[in-house]
């Protein structure tokens, strides 16, 4: 009977193995060896386990360097599927990716002021629609990742998220017994952030700060190239931090908050008082601000100048706090690039220090409004690549 530490030094070699093939292949068996230290034998013997358990096939023959020609070794990324979920104030987004992150199928729909019933009807339906579309594989569907704008716990329960209006909703319980896969819930900025580091604009970077601004607005931080997310998993709640000591009450309780001031909420606040409503010939959103000021809309311009002005005094604080390489702008609102730039950027050179300005970037997300979701889903798959340990670790 192998022993726990035996079992953990396997499991952590053919972890070793796995990331090598999925990183390098393809790849030979020599060349595994030669990349981990590992001897031959034991990469012999932990690629024909990966070979059985699907994970990874063989090619045909690679260049020879001498001798007979290596067979060649391949991660199966369709081996298992993932689903990831981005629950938005007034959309919903779902995708589904193979063990690599690509996307392979996509659903969204927008809403405003549905109930938490209702936005639960609309996340079965889309995930029961995501499922119909993946295609056979070995593993199936591995797990569902939800992002949530709001705090989560350990244990996947949401305590409060004030936008949405929910609070203490055991989501992760609830997906559970309807799927029968491993759930995972996760702060919608910290989801984010995870997904610009692995597949978006913070690759290169070791300490990176994601600014999610959509209605609300949330913070994902990666510190030393790992998710930082406090001691009980609660940080990164910035969009409530207080810019404005007097300023008007916020759905968090507290006054003068940072998402009041910069956020697509506050956005359509302003612009409904600019007189906008009359021009666009209905509600003012998001898309009809970005479709005017694409006409060169003055009045609908300045909504979004107003808007960077405003983001750079929180991220302004950020960067006092963090001193971190890379800020990202993520979600939405980062759609108004064109218009947020200059008023950010002027801003932090006036208010930033001049020492924390080295060595820094403030980029705007490479996914759009995918950040979150791809997060969940590298979250999922990290998960099922874990199991086996995780499994025998419960049993001992």
């Amino acid at each position: 009977m192998k022993t726990w530490n035996q079992h953990v030094v396997k499991q952590e070699n053919k972890t070793l193995v796995l990331n090598t093939i999925k990183q390098l292949s393809p790849i030979s068996r020599a060349e595994i060896a030669n990349l981990t230290g590992l001897n031959k034998g034991t990469v012999s013997s932990l690629v024909s386990e990966l070979l059985e358990e699907k994970l990874i096939y063989e090619s045909g023959p690679g260049e020879s360097s001498g001798g007979r020609r290596p067979v060649m070794l391949l991660f199966n990324q369709v081996a298992g599927f993932s689903i990831g979920i981005d629950i938005g104030v007034n959309y919903l987004l779902g995708i589904v990716t193979d063990l690599q992150g690509n996307i392979l199928h996509e659903k969204t729909i927008s809403y405003k002021d549905l109930s938490y019933e209702k936005i639960m009807t609309h996340l079965y339906d889309i995930i029961d629609q995501l499922i119909e579309l993946t295609p056979e594989s070995p593993y199936g569907i591995v797990g569902i990742g939800v992002g949530v704008p709001g705090t989560v716990s350990k244990a996947g329960k949401v305590l409060l998220a004030p936008n949405l209006k929910w609070r203490n909703i055991d989501l992760k319980s609830v997906l559970q017994e309807k799927y029968n896969v491993p759930i995972i819930i996760e702060n919608e900025a910290n989801a984010g952030a995870y997904g610009e580091k692995l597949f978006g604009a913070g690759k290169e970077a070791k300490n990176l700060v994601y600014v999610s601004v959509g209605i609300g607005i949330g913070v994902g931080l990666i510190l030393n190239n790992q998710l930082y997310r406090g001691n009980n998993g609660f940080s990164g709640e910035l969009g409530h931090m207080t810019i404005n000591i007097a300023g008007e009450k916020c759905s968090c309780g507290n006054k003068g908050c940072w998402e009041l001031y910069a956020s697509e909420q506050a956005l359509l606040k302003t612009a409904n008082t600019a007189g906008l409503v009359a021009t666009t010939g209905g509600e003012v959103t998001l898309d009809s601000l970005l479709t005017l000021a694409e006409s060169g809309d003055h009045i609908a311009i300045q909504q979004f100048e107003h808007i960077g002005e405003n983001l750079a005094v929180g991220i302004n604080n950020i960067i006092n706090i963090f001193n971190p390489q890379q800020i990202i702008i993520g979600n939405r609102m980062a759609s108004a690039k064109r218009w947020l730039t200059e008023p950010l950027e002027k801003r932090m050179q006036a208010r930033t220090l001049w020492f924390q300005q080295r060595d820094l970037e403030i980029n705007f997300s490479e996914l759009s409004t995918h950040s979150a979701a791809l997060g969940v889903t590298a979250f999922v798959a990290e998960n099922f690549f874990n199991s086996d340990l995780q499994k025998f670790s419960q049993a001992l």
